[in-house]
């Protein structure tokens, strides 16, 4: 089984999405922005899927020097791990960014303070939650794999997009992972190409995913590549 992000129908209503996804996976991550953000677990309830939730990531940031933005980043979070909490799903979460090179060390100490937050309203709310590395821009943190000791013992949420474009999706590989996005690229932008439309080798990748026994998240950017990385995906471990 594949999961399937609700990133690949986000100019759709959630409940459209919704509905559309459960007809081809029984497991659904609600990319919780724009249109799909989520204000309660009620859209969700009605349906009985496994889910997981991507927490808002557009205006947050975990790691800011600016501290009443790093607390309302943290409550906005907050508020994704409750309603996470209603239909027992865990959430991927960004580690943030820094403004200016010279802040790095100081965000560094913030990203920490907000993961420790992070992890006590975890266990409050009986929520699993994963950070996620990022792609190729400027300022954010875990982009590469000597960046994996900043999250300490915080679950890690490998998205195999964003690592090919930094190139060190084999270093990323090695990492245990407790969450997977799989979508591919040309290792030059972030596009959420559907698997096979890119030139990222799924193979190794695919045998990390059993190796960890997670159910991956497909990530792209449509329905039709999501349908088409399926079949890809089928063909591949067959």
């Amino acid at each position: 089984m594949y999961g399937v992000s609700t990133f690949c129908l986000h100019q759709e209503s959630l409940i459209s999405a919704l509905d559309k996804i459960s007809l081809i996976s029984d497991y659904i991550e609600v990319m919780d922005e724009g249109l799909h953000f989520l204000e309660s677990a009620e859209p969700l309830m009605s349906y009985t899927k496994k889910f997981s939730i991507h927490a808002p990531s557009r205006g947050t940031n975990i790691s800011s020097l600016l501290e009443p933005i790093r607390k309302a980043s943290v409550e906005v979070i907050a508020q994704c791990f409750r309603i996470a909490a209603e239909v027992n799903a865990g959430v991927v979460v960004h580690p943030g960014y820094f403004a200016w090179a010279e802040e790095r060390k100081k965000a560094e100490q913030q990203l920490r303070v907000s993961l420790s937050d992070l992890s006590y309203l975890g266990q409050e709310y009986s929520v699993r939650y994963f950070i996620e590395n990022m792609g190729n821009w400027d300022y954010f943190f875990l982009k590469t794999p000597d960046e994996i000791s900043l999250i300490g013992d915080t679950p890690f949420a490998l998205d195999v997009g964003h690592a090919h474009q930094n190139h060190c999706l084999r270093e990323f590989l090695d990492v245990p992972a407790g969450h997977y996005h799989l979508h591919d690229n040309n290792s030059k932008e972030d596009s959420h190409l559907a698997i096979g439309e890119g030139t990222i080798d799924f193979i190794p990748v695919m045998k990390a995913v059993q190796k960890n026994r997670i159910i991956p998240v497909i990530e792209v950017a449509t329905m039709e590549g999501v349908l088409k990385s399926m079949r890809s995906l089928t063909l591949l471990l067959s």
